[in-house]
C-alpha cells in the first residue's frame, strides 16, 4: 500500500475514535446528565468518597476532562470546594485508567452485535432514553471498530525499514518521547484516544514497552492539560482545580518517567503482551497517584491560593466588548448585520446567566448568586446600546425590509432583557430566599424543576441557532417547545398539589418557591419562542401568533 494511503487510513481510523469517544460521552450526558450531576454535587464521605464520585463518573462519561469541568462548575456555584474539586479530578484520572482498560480487551467479535443494536436503538424507537442508549453502545462500536482499522492501518508499517530507527530513538530518548506523547493527547483533546493508540502500536509490534512507557506519562500530563486549557476564562478560585490536578500529575509523570530509568525492566512483571504492560501500566500509575496525592489534596489547595491568588477587587464579569459598528451607519445592511452580532453576545450573556440556575437553586453560596446578579448589568447595557444604535439607523433611508428587520431585531433584544430580569429579580431571588431560610426542595419537586430547566436550557441553544441561521425546520421546533413547556408546568402543578394534599413537609415549605420557579421558566421559554416568530411569519407558518394547526402537529411529534 502506498504510505499517502497508509496515513489516510490511519488518519481515519483515529478520527473515527476521536468521535466514537465523544459520541458514548454525549450520550450518557443527554441520558443521564442530571443524574451524574448530582452524584458529583452530593458525593458524601470526605476526600474519598468524592474521588470515588469523580472515578464513577469519568468511567461513566470516559473522560476525566468532563469531570474536571464539572468540578469547575460547582465550585463557581459555591456547591464544591477546590479541595473536595481536586480530589474528584484524582478519582476521575483513575477512572479514566479503567476506560482504557476495559476498551483494551480484543471485543471485536461484538463490534457487529454492538452496531446492530446502537443502530435498532436509535433508529426504531422514539422514546429519547433508548435513542441515547442506542447512541452509546454505536459508540463503543465505534471506538472497537477503529481499533481494528488501526491495527489494519499500520500493519504494513511493521515491516518498514524506518520505523525500527525510530522506536530505537524513542527508546534512547525518552524525555523526547514524553513530550510527543503530552502534546499529542493534548491536540486530540483526549487521553483516553491517545493511550489507546499507543496500546495499540505496542500490540501490534510498531512500538516496544520501553519506548512506549514515557509515552504513557507523557499522555497523563497531556490529559491533564486539556482540562486546564478548556477552563482557562474561569475566574478565580474555581480555575486551582484543573491547575492542581495539573502539578499533582505533571509532578507524578515526571518522577514515574525517572524511576523507569533507574529500574531495568520494569514493565515485564505487568503482563506478556506489550499492549498490555502499556494499559496496566497506566492503571498502576493513577492509582498510586490517588493514594499518594488525595491526602494532600487540601496542601495543593492553599498551594495554588498561593500561586494564582484572587486580585483585590476582581470584577465578576470580563471586559465589555461592543459588536456596534457606527462607522456601518450609513449602510443599514452592514449596521444591522452588527446589530445582530451584538443581540447575539446578549443572548449568550443570559445564557451564562440561566445555565448555572439550577445549581444555585439546589445548593448555591451568597456570593454566586450575587455575580450572577450582577451579570445582569451587561444585558441591560448591551440591550441599551442596541436599542439606541436601531434608533440611530432609523434615522437615515432604509427599505422596507430593512426598516423591518430594524423592528425585529429591537423586539428580540426586549426579549433578551426581559429574559435577564427573570432570572435576576425571578429566579436569582428564589435562590436567596430558598439559602437565607435553608429550605430544602423534595426530591420529586427538584426533579421536576431540572428537568424543566434542562429542557429551557436546550431551547436558549436551539433560540441561538435559529437566530443565527434563520432556519425554518428549527424554529418550528422552537416554537413547538412552547407546548411542551406547558405542558411540563401544568404536570409539576398537578405533581405539586398532589404532594400538598399529602402533607409532604419540604414541598409545603418550598411551596411559592416552587410554583414561582415553574412560572418563571415557563415566562423564559415563551420570550425565547419569540425569536421564531419573523421567520415563521415571513414563511406563512403562524396565524394569529400561532402556528398551522398542520404544522403544531407535526412539530409536537419530533
Amino acid at each position: 500500500m502506498h504510505p499517502i494511503l497508509i496515513l489516510i487510513h490511519l488518519a481515519a481510523a483515529v478520527m473515527l475514535l476521536l468521535w466514537a469517544v465523544r459520541m458514548v460521552r454525549t450520550g450518557v450526558e443527554r441520558a443521564w446528565g442530571l443524574s451524574l450531576r448530582r452524584t458529583l454535587r452530593q458525593a458524601r464521605g470526605g476526600s474519598a468518597g468524592i474521588a470515588m464520585a469523580g472515578m464513577i463518573l469519568a468511567v461513566v462519561l470516559q473522560s476525566s476532562t468532563a469531570v474536571g469541568v464539572l468540578a469547575v462548575g460547582f465550585a463557581a456555584s459555591g456547591m464544591l470546594g477546590v479541595t473536595a474539586g481536586i480530589a474528584a479530578m484524582l478519582g476521575a484520572d483513575l477512572g479514566s485508567a479503567l476506560v482504557v482498560k476495559l476498551l483494551s480487551f480484543d471485543l471485536s467479535e461484538l463490534i457487529p452485535i454492538l452496531l446492530l443494536a446502537g443502530a435498532t436503538m436509535f433508529l426504531k424507537f422514539e422514546n429519547r432514553q433508548i435513542r441515547q442508549i442506542g447512541r452509546i453502545v454505536l459508540g463503543i462500536g465505534f471506538i472497537l471498530l477503529s481499533l481494528g482499522m488501526v491495527a489494519e492501518a499500520t500493519e504494513p508499517l511493521r515491516d518498514s525499514a524506518v520505523l525500527p530507527q525510530v522506536a530505537a530513538y524513542l527508546r534512547g530518548d525518552p524525555l523526547t518521547a514524553f513530550a510527543l506523547a503530552a502534546l499529542l493527547a493534548w491536540g486530540l483533546h483526549s487521553s483516553v484516544a491517545a493511550l489507546l493508540l499507543f496500546a495499540s502500536f505496542a500490540s501490534g509490534g510498531l512500538l516496544p514497552a520501553q519506548a512506549a512507557a514515557p509515552m504513557v506519562l507523557g499522555a497523563n500530563l497531556g490529559g491533564a492539560l486539556i482540562a486546564a486549557w478548556l477552563t482557562r476564562g474561569t475566574a478565580l478560585p474555581e480555575r486551582r482545580i484543573p491547575m492542581g490536578n495539573l502539578i499533582f500529575r505533571g509532578t507524578g509523570a515526571v518522577a514515574a518517567l525517572i524511576l523507569l530509568q533507574v529500574v531495568p525492566q520494569p514493565l515485564q512483571y505487568l503482563g506478556g503482551d506489550a499492549g498490555v504492560q502499556l494499559v496496566n501500566f497506566h492503571v498502576l500509575f493513577n492509582a498510586a497517584l490517588l493514594i499518594v496525592a488525595l491526602p494532600l489534596a487540601g496542601t495543593m489547595d492553599r498551594l495554588t491560593a498561593r500561586l494564582w491568588p484572587k486580585p483585590d477587587g476582581a470584577e465578576a464579569m470580563p471586559g465589555y466588548r461592543s459588536s456596534l459598528d457606527p462607522s456601518s451607519l450609513s449602510q443599514p445592511r452592514l449596521a444591522l448585520a452588527s446589530v445582530q452580532r451584538e443581540l447575539l453576545r446578549m443572548a449568550e450573556a443570559v445564557e451564562a446567566m440561566l445555565r448555572p440556575v439550577a445549581d444555585v437553586l439546589e445548593g448555591g453560596d451568597a456570593r454566586r448568586i450575587a455575580q450572577l446578579r450582577a451579570m445582569d448589568d451587561e444585558v441591560n447595557q448591551r440591550h441599551t446600546d442596541i436599542k439606541l444604535f436601531i434608533a440611530r439607523i432609523n434615522r437615515g433611508d432604509l427599505t422596507e425590509d430593512e426598516a423591518k428587520r430594524s423592528l425585529e431585531l429591537a423586539a428580540m433584544a426586549i426579549d433578551f432583557e426581559a429574559i435577564g430580569d427573570l432570572i435576576a429579580k425571578n429566579l436569582l431571588a428564589q435562590a436567596d430566599e430558598k439559602l437565607q431560610r435553608q429550605l430544602r426542595f423534595s426530591a420529586e419537586g427538584w426533579e421536576e424543576l431540572s428537568r424543566m430547566h434542562a429542557r429551557v436550557l436546550a431551547n436558549m441553544q436551539l433560540a441561538l441557532h435559529v437566530m443565527v441561521s434563520g432556519d425554518l425546520s428549527a424554529a418550528r421546533q422552537l416554537v413547538a417547545e412552547k407546548s411542551v413547556l406547558r405542558r411540563l408546568e401544568r404536570e409539576s402543578h398537578d405533581r405539586h398539589l398532589a404532594r400538598l394534599r399529602s402533607g409532604q413537609a419540604e414541598s409545603m415549605e418550598t411551596s411559592d418557591l416552587h410554583l414561582e420557579v415553574v412560572r418563571s421558566l415557563k415566562e423564559i421559554n415563551s420570550l425565547l419562542v419569540k425569536v421564531a416568530y419573523p421567520i415563521l411569519t415571513r414563511n406563512g407558518d403562524l396565524l394569529e401568533s400561532r402556528l398551522t394547526r398542520e404544522e403544531t402537529s407535526k412539530n409536537l411529534m419530533i
